[in-house]
């Protein structure tokens, strides 16, 4: 049997689990998805000796630019991007090869696409700066958008929360938030925007999906704000996985 699985730590629920062994099931593959709750990236080879039959992982925080010295090889977009989260494991000759790729950026950039206007949508703030920020940087680039990193502390090439206007709101009216803020169970908690400023124009997307809707969402929301959590980016990202890990490449 096939054995497939996900790297990160803590890992608590995991959409990936329940996604990938229900789709097994339903679709007569002889597989099954385990989670790999890892307090070290060091470990990973040891989870790759125990699991042999290993063919492919997904990676999460906060592994996802750790594991890249792990690899062998990355796909274009990994390299560029400088994160990870797919990892094909192929076995040649008592070797085992691993080829990392990203799908956030596959997952995010189909998912947004329909959102965005070209007359209105031209620049883009995205809250956070860690490996799935990077994805989504990556992405927005490449349907267009010029793109600011927003960080709590002071960073090069980066914007403070302090330092976001009114005026900053509505010139980068695309929002994306790749921070764990407002995460269940810390549902009452957003990030430090002015709300106020936005309107019919602003884009909310939020990788987070539990909650449904989160603060971040329903606050953009109240002001006419046009929002999304990050369900869809995970449905897409698990189906690019599933390619990635087949050797169908794009």
């Amino acid at each position: 049997m096939d054995k497939y699985g996900l790297i990160g730590y803590p890992l608590g629920h995991s959409f990936s689990i329940s996604y990938f062994n229900q789709k097994f099931a339903d679709e007569g593959i002889n597989a099954r998805y385990e989670n790999f709750e890892i307090p070290s990236i060091d470990i990973l080879t040891e989870v790759l000796d125990k699991n042999p039959d290993l063919r492919g992982l997904n990676v999460t925080i906060p592994y996802k630019e750790k594991v890249i010295p792990f690899l062998d090889s990355l796909s274009p977009e990994a390299r560029a991007i400088g994160a990870v989260n797919v990892i094909r494991v192929t076995h040649e000759k008592n070797k085992t090869i691993l080829k990392g790729f990203n799908s956030d950026v596959i997952g995010f950039t189909q998912s947004i696409e329909p959102m965005l206007d070209k007359k209105w949508h031209k620049k883009a703030l995205i809250l956070g700066t860690g490996g799935a920020s990077k994805a989504i940087n990556y992405g927005l680039k490449s349907l267009g958008l010029e793109t600011v990193f927003v960080s709590r502390y002071e960073r090069p090439d980066t914007i403070q929360y302090l330092r976001i206007t009114p005026e900053v709101i509505k010139e980068y009216n695309v929002i994306v938030n790749c921070t764990p803020v407002g995460m269940y169970p810390h549902s009452d908690e957003c990030p430090d925007l002015p709300y106020e400023a936005m309107d019919s124009h602003t884009i909310l997307y939020d990788l987070i999906y539990n909650p449904d809707q989160t603060l971040f969402m329903r606050k953009g929301a109240e002001k006419g704000a046009d929002v999304k959590n990050g369900l869809e980016m995970l449905l897409l990202q698990a189906f690019a996985s599933w390619e990635f890990w087949n050797g169908k490449e794009k």
